[in-house]
């Protein structure tokens, strides 16, 4: 007995079943999409600290501060401020590139202050300048020795000789001119070393270690931020910056 159905029942089949699994899809188990929030404010701790440096890298080859910090306000940080001096200073301590720490230094000094920021271009090292006047004092020596020698001689009946009269004179002039001895004038230039002022011990009972606690002033008394500090001890060095807590200075630095 031959079946004259033909090929039609696998399309009916075929068909069934496509109109089954989207009732299920759709009706009985349909998929449910969560709202994901997918702005910087989400990213995880370690990824908004590479956003805040890539930000801050930004600016300081840009100059721009406005969208710098309306980048900033993506990540929705309670103090951007703070945020970025943190990140800093735990870049310099975790031995990371200091050209991002200072990047996020400057950063977070310029929010600080305001549009009347600038950006140096380099980063200037200290070095003390003395700026000397030397004037060489000079001697003038004035010798005169004209000698006149006049002989007459007569020839008469009775030829007399009589001696030459000489008469050598030597005058000697000496003058001596001296000008005020050399003086050294100090002058704070770019690149001069910064002087020790007041070095001072103190106890802080809230501190639990030696820190060391630096302000930078310049001859005005005005605090200079982005000031390279090099510590030294037998086991090595290290460096770091003022400015990275503006909240205390913008010449504070500590270590």
């Amino acid at each position: 007995m031959r079946d004259e159905r033909g090929h039609w029942y696998l399309l009916t089949g075929f068909v069934i079943g496509i109109v089954l699994g989207l009732v299920y899809a759709w009706l009985i188990a349909p998929q449910q999409y969560q709202d994901r929030d997918t702005s910087p404010a989400s990213l995880q701790p370690e990824f908004k600290d590479q956003y805040r440096a890539m930000i801050a890298a930004a600016y300081v080859a840009t100059g721009n501060l406005p969208r710098a910090e309306a980048r900033l306000e993506l990540l929705d940080d309670d103090d951007v401020v703070h945020a970025l001096a943190e990140q800093a200073q735990r870049t310099l301590g975790e031995g990371d590139s200091p050209l991002q720490a200072q990047a996020l230094g400057l950063l977070a000094v310029a929010l600080g202050q305001g549009e009347s920021a600038l950006i140096p271009t380099t980063i200037p090292t200290e070095t003390t300048a003395l700026e000397q006047t030397s004037n060489t004092p000079q001697i003038t020596n004035t010798i005169t020795a004209p000698a006149e020698k006049s002989t007459s001689e007569s020839a008469a009946a009775n030829p007399s000789l009589q001696p030459p009269d000489l008469t050598p004179q030597a005058t000697r002039t000496s003058n001596l001119t001296s000008s005020p001895l050399p003086t050294r004038t100090p002058t704070v230039t770019p690149g001069t070393p910064f002087v020790l002022q007041e070095n001072n011990f103190v106890c802080d009972t809230k501190i639990t270690g030696p820190l060391i606690q630096i302000f930078a002033e310049n001859s005005s008394g005005q605090q200079l931020s982005n000031r390279e500090i090099n510590v030294t001890w037998e086991e090595g060095e290290d460096y770091f910056y003022t400015g990275l807590k503006p909240e205390i200075g913008p010449g504070y630095a500590d270590f």
